[in-house]
């Protein structure tokens, strides 16, 4: 597979309803939470991945990936790369993986990339959901 192949993000745009981010902030200034809401009001599911649990955009704050309890399209990353390797690692352990893994802009780390693929999970890589949105006017 190759990495943000145009087929993976016109995917991402068309199809999945529910996006898992993965260290989604509460602050409304973070670039996760303005990107998230942006991409809730576009009709996307957010479901928040954060140790610090209680509610973000209106939706349950899980403290990982594998407590999700129902399916998810992209796990979205908003972690600094060096975490990304554990992020795929716990995307293994899901009892319904994801199809993408989506790492914002600024998050490139080429082990989780192998590791991803090596799942079969399809990646996106150091870009930003909610330009590639704007960008193919959805």
């Amino acid at each position: 597979m190759a990495v943000n192949d145009p087929k993976t993000i016109a995917w991402v745009l068309e199809r999945p309803r529910v996006l898992a981010v993965v260290g989604l902030s509460d602050n409304p200034e973070r670039p996760s939470h303005r990107v998230s809401k942006a991409m809730q009001q576009r009709g996307y599911r957010i479901v928040p991945v954060t140790p610090k649990g209680g509610e973000i955009l209106g939706e349950k704050v899980y403290a990982s990936l594998t407590e999700i309890p129902f399916p998810v399209d992209v796990v979205q990353v908003f972690r600094a790369p060096q975490y990304a390797v554990d992020v795929v690692r716990e995307v293994a352990q899901m009892k319904a993986p994801p199809r993408v893994l989506w790492m914002q802009e600024g998050v490139v780390n080429d082990q989780a990339v192998a590791e991803a693929e090596a799942l079969g999970l399809a990646v996106v890589q150091d870009r930003c959901l909610y330009k590639e949105a704007v960008r193919a006017g959805r």
